[in-house]
């Protein structure tokens, strides 16, 4: 292998281990401009998309420990990769695909676990990280609420009728 196709195949291989998932997009036919503009969305998602050569893009998955992808490499792809949530950027590419009828999802992979294309537009169905957060703090914190209302109630009563005994001059 040339020595271009090992840097390649290195920049490949640091971006694979540095993300905890990739989705591979078949981009076929997108120009110039709307691939931009995925990349700027992309971007304030803190995910990137990069187009790759398949050949190099299969040895490099290769040494990540991925499963042999040659069956899947086919035709012209491009590698979203990223820190943060796979939803998000999973949800970009769907509202972007359906937009421009382009790119098409062909597969990712989720810490090492292939997903294919529904499992990948399940996920862009899935709110962001941070409502789930959110959702999950909320039941958690709703007993906890609860209780504090429950034993506070027969001390309030209490008072409300001392109040109105007051009220009334007894």
């Amino acid at each position: 292998m040339r020595a271009e196709k090992q840097n390649i195949t290195k920049e490949y291989l640091t971006r694979l281990n540095g993300s905890p998932f990739f989705l591979v997009v078949d981009y076929t036919g997108l120009k110039v401009g709307p691939i931009t503009e995925l990349r700027k969305r992309l971007h304030k998602a803190g995910a990137e998309i990069h187009v790759v050569k398949n050949s190099i893009f299969r040895m490099a998955a290769k040494e990540a420990g991925m499963a042999d992808l040659s069956g899947s490499l086919t035709g012209q792809l491009a590698v979203i990769t990223g820190q943060k949530d796979v939803s998000s950027a999973a949800k970009i590419v769907k509202t972007f695909g359906a937009e421009f009828e382009k790119p098409k999802i062909k597969f990712g992979y989720l810490n090492n676990q292939r997903l294919e294309s529904k499992d990948i537009l399940a996920l862009a169905d899935l709110p962001s990280i941070e409502v789930l957060r959110g959702r999950l703090l909320g039941v958690i914190n709703a007993p906890a609420t609860k209780l504090a209302a429950l034993i506070n109630t027969p001390g309030g009563m209490l008072a409300r009728v001392i109040q109105a005994k007051v009220d009334k001059g007894e």
